[in-house]
């Protein structure tokens, strides 16, 4: 029902394209409230700069994905190529100007993320990456990329980690979801002036998992 309402958005400036393919995740995350009974709370949306930044964000399942789209300012998502090619929901995702790499061919795939990264920067973008490159299940860490922390040194943009534990509640390749209230939190922004691109990845990494593990503590204990 959205995808003809898309389509208009090829016609608009880059911003105004992905404000309204943003209006899709709104629908998405309303519908899950509706049916499913998956509400959600952000705390921390202060902390959002007034100015382009990489957000670092924690991947447990598909709810996040349609979340940011519009609880963030317009940005550019760091995704597979593959997403591209799926009927529908591709061609609307293309218009929302991603970064879509190729992950087997990992030199390449941090080059265009540097080259194209810094260009979204520069045209007022953000940038959303998923550091850990896949989903990864409640309580699992996965290896933590440079290529955001190595985006941010050299455009010398700040860093906001993003933390949630919607894998809790809606698991990955799972169709049930869980009742409940999902937490988001977004953390400070890391200033890429005082730290180098390693400094910022292992701050990244020790307060979304320090901060996932809270909620899930937080979430048994209620």
């Amino acid at each position: 029902m959205y995808f003809p309402l898309t389509l208009l958005a090829y016609f608009f400036p880059v911003k105004k394209k992905i404000s309204l393919i943003s209006g899709w995740g709104w629908l998405m995350i309303k519908w899950l409230k509706l049916c499913c009974r998956l509400d959600y709370k952000i705390t921390g949306l202060e902390n959002l700069p007034n100015q382009p930044f990489i957000a670092m964000v924690k991947h447990q399942s598909a709810w996040e994905t349609m979340s940011l789209l519009f609880l963030l300012p317009p940005h550019s998502w760091v995704l597979k190529k593959e997403l591209l090619r799926i009927p529908i929901f591709g061609w609307g995702l293309a218009l929302s100007k991603p970064i879509a790499i190729d992950r087997s061919q990992s030199k390449a795939a941090l080059k265009q993320l540097l080259q194209q990264g810094k260009d979204r920067l520069k045209d007022g973008l953000n940038i959303v990456i998923c550091p850990e490159g896949t989903r990864m299940a409640p309580g699992v860490t996965g290896k933590f990329n440079a290529g955001g922390s190595m985006l941010a040194s050299q455009a010398q943009v700040p860093v906001v980690p993003i933390a949630h534990n919607s894998g809790s509640f809606w698991q990955r390749n799972s169709f049930i979801k869980r009742p409940g209230t999902i937490q988001l939190v977004i953390g400070k922004p890391i200033d890429p002036q005082l730290n180098t691109a390693s400094e910022i990845n292992a701050q990244c990494k020790q307060w979304i998992e320090q901060t996932v593990s809270r909620l899930e503590a937080d979430r048994l204990t209620r």
